[in-house]
């Protein structure tokens, strides 16, 4: 009797499964050479200055900036004078315009115990009674207010937005610092290294309270409150990484707006337009978002970083793209630090049950990441 075996069904492999294999012996996403550990570094010294000075003016902004339907001194930070002025307009200055467009992405996607919690009770009437006493004596904006009864409490969402981004700045900028620090010091030496640098400090903040008040008059008004329980890591941190990293939005200029052109999925989980994925070429041209942030780093690179930079074939004329490159580098490490930090069980458990769980976890964030850099930057040198 012939008898015919059917083949053995074989899971196929991961198509970046050298890189979880990578991971999984004590790496990490972007590969470890003393090029990219000088890229790495130098490109978050820069990082974390720019992001002092963000975060510095989205707090400014949320706390004292409160409905004010006009602010055209907000990029200011109290602090209006004309020499400030004719910088402003000459954009010899720090482009906040960066900020607010991480800050709306956030808002846009949500995410986290934030987005739950600004759409509670709880919120709405704090934040009536905020606007009652912001409104108190101006009739023509309580008349507003009445008129279209959400505009306000919707300014009162995004102001959280704002406050919330600034506190996850805070924090982020002076771990970059520190690590820059601590490279000058010749305590970081591998990318294994600047991973455990990131992830030790999202972990000792994790849990630092995320709250929001706003002084109105002498009387304190607290939007988001301890007790409503939002923290650092979970609350802004993996809202940040899906918004910023992951998601973000369609560069305008380069992809369609236009419905009928059916260029933007109108599911945004589908939204692949963030850090992770975007061309670094477009970098440098009007209308790209990320050429602002590439425009205030170039200002504060290292000396050692932009030497590299100069070294390159064209020199000075691609340095935003050079250096949407590196950051890019960078946040592939700080992606390192979120997947690590998230994980179900140490990297290193040798429990069997516990290493499949830890693999197909790593599978589901590798499958996100198969369109993104990642794998053009496995072989990436300067």
């Amino acid at each position: 009797m012939n008898m015919t075996i059917a083949p053995k069904t074989v899971k196929p492999s991961h198509p970046l499964i050298e890189i979880i294999h990578q991971m999984q012996a004590g790496g990490a996403l972007l590969p470890d050479s003393p090029e990219n550990v000088i890229e790495v570094v130098g490109i978050l010294k820069s990082y974390g200055i720019v992001l002092d000075a963000y975060w510095r003016n989205l707090t400014y902004i949320s706390e004292h900036q409160f409905l004010e339907l006009f602010p055209f001194f907000k990029y200011f930070n109290g602090e209006v004078s004309l020499n400030k002025l004719l910088k402003h307009w000459g954009h010899d200055r720090i482009n906040y315009e960066f900020a607010e467009y991480c800050m709306k992405a956030m808002m846009y996607h949500g995410g986290g115990k934030l987005d739950a919690y600004l759409d509670t009770s709880e919120f709405r009437e704090r934040a009536q009674q905020a606007i009652a006493a912001k409104l108190k004596g101006n009739f023509l904006m309580q008349g507003l207010s009445n008129l279209f009864p959400e505009f306000l409490p919707e300014q009162i969402r995004q102001l959280a937005y704002y406050s919330a981004l600034g506190q996850f700045w805070n924090v982020m900028s002076a771990m970059f610092l520190s690590l820059s620090d601590r490279y000058d010091q010749g305590e970081i030496k591998t990318i294994p290294d600047v991973v455990a640098h990131v992830l030790a400090e999202l972990v000792k903040a994790a849990n630092q309270p995320i709250t929001y008040t706003v002084k109105i008059g002498d009387q304190d008004y607290e939007i988001i409150p301890k007790s409503a329980g939002l923290t650092f890591l979970m609350d802004t941190g993996v809202p940040y990484i899906e918004a910023v990293f992951f998601r973000s939005f369609p560069f305008m200029g380069t992809i369609s707006y236009n419905a009928q052109a059916c260029q933007i999925s109108p599911d945004p989980s589908r939204f692949n337009y963030g850090a992770l994925y975007a061309d670094p070429l477009p970098i440098g041209g009007a209308g790209i978002p990320p050429t602002l942030l590439m425009q205030d780093m170039r200002h504060y690179l290292p000396d050692y970083l932009h030497q590299i930079y100069r070294r390159s074939p064209r020199g000075e004329e691609d340095l935003r793209v050079l250096i949407c490159v590196s950051f890019q580098k960078s946040m592939f490490c700080v992606t390192t630090a979120a997947i690590l930090g998230l994980m179900p069980y140490p990297i290193d458990t040798a429990d069997l049950d516990q290493q499949q769980t830890n693999q197909v976890y790593l599978e589901a964030w590798l499958d996100r990441l198969i369109d993104s850099r990642l794998p053009s930057l496995q072989a990436c040198d300067m």
